[in-house]
C-alpha cells in the first residue's frame, strides 16, 4: 500500500509544470555527456569504454548518470523531483546493459550468440526496473522466496537460485573484462616474440576463467566440495567425447611454447599452402594467397607432417622456364638474363638469381631461371610476372627468338 502511494505521488509529480525544468536539466546532462565524449573520444574498436558510436560505450551512460545525479541533488531543494527520479535508475540500467554488451563483444567478437545474450540481459534488466518503479518487485521477491524445493536435502528457493545466477553472471562479466584487457595489453606489447605473447594471453585467459567459474559457483550457493562428484563424470567425458577437444587445447599450447609454428610462417598442411594468421588454443588459421582460409585443428599440426617454409629461413625460392632457339649464344645471353632478373623489385641479390640450361626441348633450348624473394607473404604471382616481363624484354633487346610450334596448312 505504501509503494502504491509512492507510485501515485510520483505519477502526480510528472504532471506538474516543474517537470519541464527537470526535462531541460536532463537534456542538458545528456547533451553535455555527448559533447564531452565527442571531444575526447578515441578511435578504439575494441574498447569497452568507447564503442563504435558515442552512445554504444559504457562511458556515455556513466557520464550522463553522474550529471543526472548532480542535477537532482542541485534541484531537490528548490522543486519537487519526479522526472530525474526516473532518469537516474534508467541511466544506471543503461550503463549496466552497455557494460555487459561491450564486454561480450570484446571477448567474443565473432560469436553469433552475443546478440542473443545482449538482448536477453537487456530485457531482464528493463523488466527488473519496471517492477521496481511500479512497486511490484518486493511482491515478486516474496513469491519467489515462497517457491522452494530440496536439492540433496538442502532447501533451495527460486529467489536464492536467481540471485546466485545473477551474482555468477556479474563475476563472469568482470572476469571476461579483465581477461580481455590483459590479453589486449599482452598482444600489443613490443620487444617480446608474438608466440610468447600469444601463449601468455591464452594462459592468462584460461586461468582467469577458471577462477571466475569457481567464484561464480561459490556465489551461486554451490559448495566447491560438491564439484568432486562431477570430477569422475568430467574425466569420463574427456576420455570419450571431449578427447579431441582436450588434445587440440594441449596441442595449441605446445605449438606456442615450442615455437615450431609462428604467426606469419608460410606452411603447407595436407596440400593446403598459406600463411599462418592466427594461433588459438584450439585451432590455427592458415590463409592462402588467393584469400581462402583454412581452420586446422592444432592436434593435426602435432601429429601430421607439416612443411614450414619459414622455420629456419623466411626466403622463398621461385623459378620460371623459357625456351630460346637453337643456335643462341648462351654464354653471352645467360649473364644478361641474370642481371635483368636481379634488377626486378623484391628479387634478392643474395642469393643471386641463376640461369641454367635445364633441357633440350623439341622446339628449342630450355632455360630455368631461379631467384629468391624475402617477402613471400606479399604473394608470388606479382614477382613472377615481373621476372617474366624482365626476361621477355631482355630477349627482345638481344634479338633472341622464342620458338613456338607452327602449323603448315597445305592445299590439296
Amino acid at each position: 500500500m505504501q509503494m502504491s502511494d509512492e507510485l501515485a505521488q510520483w505519477l502526480a509529480g510528472l504532471l506538474r509544470p516543474t517537470v519541464l525544468l527537470e526535462a531541460a536539466a536532463l537534456a542538458v546532462c545528456v547533451a553535455t555527456a555527448w559533447a564531452v565524449l565527442r571531444a575526447t573520444r578515441k578511435a578504439a574498436p575494441g574498447s569497452i569504454w568507447f564503442g563504435e558510436r558515442i552512445f554504444d560505450g559504457v562511458l556515455f551512460a556513466l557520464l550522463a548518470l553522474a550529471l543526472a545525479m548532480l542535477a537532482r541533488w542541485l534541484l531537490q531543494g528548490h522543486l519537487p523531483i519526479a522526472l530525474l527520479r526516473l532518469a537516474v535508475p534508467v541511466l544506471a540500467s543503461l550503463a549496466v546493459i552497455r557494460l555487459v554488451a561491450r564486454v561480450l563483444h570484446v571477448t567474443f567478437p565473432q560469436s553469433s550468440l552475443v546478440r542473443v545474450l545482449e538482448r536477453t540481459v537487456s530485457w531482464l534488466i528493463w523488466l527488473a526496473l519496471v517492477l521496481w518503479l511500479t512497486g511490484l518487485l518486493p511482491l515478486v521477491l516474496q513469491e519467489m522466496e515462497a517457491l522452494s524445493w530440496r536439492i540433496g536435502g538442502t532447501p533451495v528457493s527460486l529467489r536464492s537460485l536467481v540471485e546466485g545466477v545473477l551474482t555468477a553472471g556479474v563475476v563472469l562479466v568482470i572476469v571476461l573484462w579483465l581477461s580481455a584487457a590483459i590479453e589486449a595489453r599482452l598482444l600489443a606489447a613490443d620487444g617480446v616474440n608474438l608466440s610468447v605473447r600469444k601463449i601468455a594471453a591464452n594462459a592468462t585467459r584460461a586461468g582467469l576463467l577458471l577462477v571466475g567459474v569457481l567464484v561464480a559457483l561459490s556465489a551461486a550457493g554451490i559448495p566447491l566440495g560438491a564439484l568432486s562428484v562431477f570430477g569422475g563424470a568430467l574425466g569420463v567425458g574427456l576420455g570419450i567425447g571431449l578427447q579431441k577437444l582436450a588434445a587440440n587445447y594441449v596441442s595449441g599450447f605446445v605449438i606456442l611454447a615450442e615455437r615450431s609454428l609462428r604467426i606469419g610462417d608460410l606452411v603447407k598442411v595436407d596440400n593446403f599452402e598459406g600463411r599462418i594468421t592466427d594461433i588459438t588454443t584450439r585451432y590455427t588459421v592458415i590463409r592462402a594467397p588467393n584469400g581462402r582460409e583454412s581452420i586446422v585443428p592444432n592436434e593435426l599440426l602435432i601429429t601430421q607432417r607439416v612443411e614450414n617454409c619459414s622455420f629456419a629461413d623466411r626466403n622463398l625460392a621461385l623459378n620460371t622456364v623459357v625456351q630460346v632457339a637453337y643456335g643462341t649464344d648462351l654464354p653471352a645471353l645467360i649473364p644478361k638474363l641474370a642481371r635483368a632478373v636481379t634488377a626486378v623489385e623484391r628479387v634478392l641479390t643474395d642469393p643471386a638469381p641463376g640461369v641454367l640450361l635445364s633441357g633440350f626441348a623439341a622446339d628449342g633450348l630450355e632455360l630455368t631461371i631461379g631467384f629468391w624473394v624475402g617477402d613471400p607473404e606479399n604473394g608470388t604471382l606479382s614477382v613472377r610476372s615481373a621476372v617474366n616481363m624482365a626476361v621477355l624484354q631482355c630477349l627482345t633487346d638481344e634479338g633472341v627468338e622464342i620458338p613456338f610450334p607452327q602449323r603448315v596448312v597445305r592445299n590439296a
